[in-house]
This record gives structure tokens, sequence and C-alpha cells, in this order.
């Protein structure tokens, strides 16, 4: 089972630079998208037909939003963590399935001058409870934008980014809780070295440079290890100022 995540960085932007050849180059069971920027009515797509659509859309036009496309229809959906402090920017969308939850997340940033940082707290503290609850009844596979990079490893330059947002201390630790928490960071399975982006600014040709950050994750509950049989970056996928990032799973 093969399962990617994308902040596309505004859909239908996306989608003139070839989404769907993407969509049909990559051919995943399900794709989780970030940062969607529209509702369902604004993307008068005809998509494959072999993809059921979820939708959760913030309530501000043209900002955030989630969607997965799962060729497999999900026993339940779910939109939001239940609390309205969080819910009204259509940041995550949960998709039941037999055997496993997915959790498609668009974390907020806390903002160039961490304005956003309290909030970003909050929200962490209260995302963790959300997918502790979940997992009391199965696995979890949690994937999406997390606007953070972990450790030293996950960004170029680590020193001069030392208390910028995406790599304060606070935002690593609400990181580091979710492992505590029972998750495993995928791709650290397989590659334990620097080097591996999945969003560059558009500034200063940082893309061609490689000066970039992961910030995008595949998470799984700590039981699924067994079932995971290898996580990818995508980056010489283009379309956005992120790539998708992905895993493969024993079905």
């Amino acid at each position: 089972m093969k399962l990617i995540s994308w902040n596309v960085n505004g859909l239908r932007a996306a989608l003139r630079k070839n989404f769907l050849a993407y969509l049909a180059e990559e051919d995943p069971d399900v794709i989780c998208l970030q940062e969607t920027k529209a509702t369902q009515e604004d993307v008068p797509v005809v998509w494959p037909p072999n993809y059921a659509t979820l939708w959760n859309s913030a309530e501000r036009k043209g900002y955030s939003g989630t969607v997965i496309f799962t060729k497999r229809p999900p026993s339940r959906v779910n939109r939001g963590i239940g609390l309205a402090q969080h819910d009204a920017e259509g940041r995550v969308v949960t998709a039941e399935f037999e055997r496993f939850f997915l959790v498609n997340v668009y974390v907020p940033n806390s903002q160039r001058d961490l304005a956003r940082l309290p909030y970003r707290q909050d929200w962490d503290r209260d995302f963790c409870a959300y997918l502790r609850k979940l997992q009391q009844s199965k696995p979890v596979i949690l994937c999406g934008d997390l606007n953070v990079a972990h450790t030293e490893l996950d960004l170029a330059n680590p020193k001069s980014n030392v208390r910028n947002h995406g790599f304060t201390a606070e935002e690593r630790d609400g990181f580091s809780a979710l492992l505590e928490g029972g998750f495993l960071d995928t791709f650290r399975e397989f590659e334990q070295s620097g080097g591996f982006y999945t969003w560059w600014s558009p500034m200063a040709n940082a893309r061609a440079r490689n000066v970039g950050w992961r910030i995008d994750y595949f998470l799984i509950s700590n039981c699924l290890r067994p079932r995971l049989l290898k996580a990818f970056i995508r980056a010489d996928v283009m379309g956005s100022d992120h790539c998708p990032v992905g895993i493969e799973l024993i079905e």
C-alpha cells in the first residue's frame, strides 16, 4: 500500500503545474494534500474516478485546508480535532480504515516574528491529545506538513536558524512529544544522514542548491513498524515549494 503526502501550496496552482499527471504517474493508494487553499466547489475538476475525495477546507477563503484522495473508501471521516479554537482553518482530516486511522494535518506556522508560537504550543498539546485518543482504538498513520525541522539534520543551516520559526525549541519539543507518544519518524527508520529536505525557500535559488528543510513527514504508531517497507522523499517533483513524501506498507 502506497501513501503520499504533499503540501501543494494551493491546489488550483498545482493543477496548472501538472498535478494530475503526477498523480497518474505515482498512482498511490492514498494521497493527502495540505494547504489546498480551496473548497471542493472551487476546483471543478473531474478527478480520476477511482479516488474518493475527503475535504476539510478553512472557513477563510483561499487559506490553509486539507484533502485526502483515496482509492479505498474509509468507514468514517472526521474533520478537525473537535475543538472550536482549532477547527476553523481546515487543518485536519481523519479517515478511519479497517486496520488504522489516517490523519492528514497541516500544522499551524508560528510565523516569522513568532507571534503565533503560543497558539502553536496550544495546538501541539491538543493535537497530541487527539492522537492519543485515536491510538486507544487502533494504530495511527499521521502525515502532513508539521512545520518543524526536528533535528539539526533536518535543515541545511541549523546554526543560523536557532530561534527562527520552524526550528524553535518549543516546536521541536512538540515534535518530540509525538515520538514519546508512541510514533516513529518513518524516514529516519531508513536514512540517518542529512541533506534530505521537503521544503525550499523560493528565494536565492535555494531548491537548486538544496538549501532546504525537512518539515513534511509520515509518522506511524510504533506497532506498525513491522509493516513498513520504505519511506521516501520525491525531491524531483515540482509544482510547489514543498515536494511529496511517502511510505509503502505491507497490506
